[in-house]
């Protein structure tokens, strides 16, 4: 461990940390520009083989960035993408990036620092920033905006230039130490532990997004919500957010774990995917999932789904559709079953229903979600935790499926339950509640 994150894990003062020059290479999970080929005619791609932690080297800061000495990260599905080389290589989203010239041609190397979610210490700031210093703590919003275009002002998301930190660009939060635009930052919930703060920005902000927002279905008291997968990562802070804002969570799970699971978070209703029978874009199987799925939600809760929150996809998109209400909305970040979307268009036109397209969280939408988090309502999914040494076992699990909720990594926090700063509220949620997942 270098002299600087010696100094972080001890707890030192600010003052003392801006006196420890920074190191001039640091420890980061990533991937080697040689690579890109590896799995070129092979099954199995096992990400175990492309990921690597070792030595790179440090970037020079920008005047709008912080550099953190990351005390722990989360695994997030575009890890997997980027460690497999698909859909595309992520050096062709870093190429593009550097093209830009200025500081953005320092996204440009023969390695990829991955990691899109992490919680650490702040040990330098940009000549630019103003409203963080050396020694704060913080969690990292995913979202890598462009400030200085207009459309970034209407919403965050909306920005040509806006990109998945470390997926899109370089020196993500699967390291000792990471860079950081300072419109990512947020403060870190006291009464968490790094690994549980590190663990919520990507998936909890998506969901809020998608679900509370004006930008996304704009929940309302007592709204019926459809939630695939209620027990995964993105889906169990959906839970979570309808349960707190009125709505009535059902969820669609794929085992008898998964069911507890989601019932535990607070599901009126659990349904076995199992119940639905086959599920495939086919336009017939779809109609009759539909159909089974409805006559489950009608006898069990009355009426139909106003709000279904979609992300698997290809396989699912098509009765998503058929059983949201005459008038109800759909809405979808992400399709991890496959891209291609096959429904029956008369359910849409006919019954008015909408489909938004949904992506990340702008900083403001966060900020709500952190809010939450800090005040105690909503609580980390996080499930296991790796050390940074063994980021691509930590992948392989999500890689197969294998793994509840999110996915922590250790990089300079020595041992889990660190960095609690606020032990009587976490006191009075208890520990139980705060970490559903870690021990089911």
């Amino acid at each position: 461990m270098d002299e600087l994150s010696a100094a972080v894990v001890s707890g030192a003062s600010s003052d003392v940390l801006e006196r420890i020059p920074v190191p001039t290479e640091y420890t980061a999970a990533h991937l080697r520009i040689e690579d890109v080929d590896m799995f070129r005619g092979v099954a199995d791609k096992d990400v175990r083989r492309s990921i690597h932690v070792d030595k790179v080297p440090m970037p020079e800061l920008a005047p709008d960035e912080v550099l953190i000495a990351v005390m722990a990260a989360a695994m997030n599905y575009n890890t997997i993408w980027s460690a497999t080389f698909e859909p595309l290589p992520t050096f062709n989203f870093l190429r593009y990036y550097a093209k830009q010239g200025g500081w953005a041609a320092r996204h440009d190397q023969p390695h990829h620092v991955l990691g899109s979610d992490a919680a650490g210490v702040i040990v330098r700031v940009g000549s630019g920033v103003r409203n963080w210093k050396v020694g704060d703590h913080v969690a990292v919003a995913t979202a890598h905006v462009d400030d200085q275009e207009p459309l970034t002002h209407a919403d965050g998301m909306l920005g040509a230039e806006q990109r998945a930190w470390g997926f899109e660009t370089n020196f993500g939060g699967l390291a000792d130490y990471a860079v950081v635009r300072a419109s990512q930052l947020l403060p870190k919930a006291a009464h968490l532990s790094w690994e549980e703060a590190a663990c919520n920005p990507l998936c909890a902000g998506t969901a809020y997004r998608m679900l509370i927002s004006e930008h996304g279905a704009n929940m309302r008291q007592g709204d019926v919500v459809l939630i695939w997968g209620a027990a995964g990562g993105l889906g169990g802070y959906a839970v979570q957010f309808v349960r707190n804002g009125g709505g009535i969570p059902i969820g669609i799970v794929s085992s008898d774990r998964k069911a507890e699971i989601a019932r535990k978070l607070g599901c009126e209703l659990v349904i076995d995917r199992r119940e639905i029978g086959e599920i495939s874009p086919d336009p017939e199987t779809t109609v009759a999932a539909g159909r089974q799925l409805g006559k489950i939600i009608r006898r069990e809760i009355g009426e139909d789904p106003n709000i279904v929150f979609e992300h698997v996809g290809r396989q699912t998109f098509g009765v998503s559709v058929f059983v949201a209400r005459r008038g109800g909305v759909i809405v979808t970040c992400g399709s991890s079953t496959g891209y291609e979307h096959t429904f029956d268009n008369r359910y849409l036109w006919m019954r008015l229903k909408r489909i938004i397209g949904s992506h990340g969280a702008n900083l403001y939408e966060q900020y709500q979600t952190n809010r939450l988090i800090e005040r105690g309502r909503i609580m980390p999914m996080l499930s296991a935790i790796y050390p940074l040494r063994e980021s691509g076992e930590a992948a392989r699990t999500i890689q197969r499926n294998e793994h509840l909720g999110k996915v922590g990594v250790l990089c300079l926090a020595p041992d889990p339950g660190l960095g609690v700063t606020n032990p009587s509220l976490r006191t009075e949620i208890g520990t139980d509640r705060l970490t559903p997942l870690l021990n089911a």
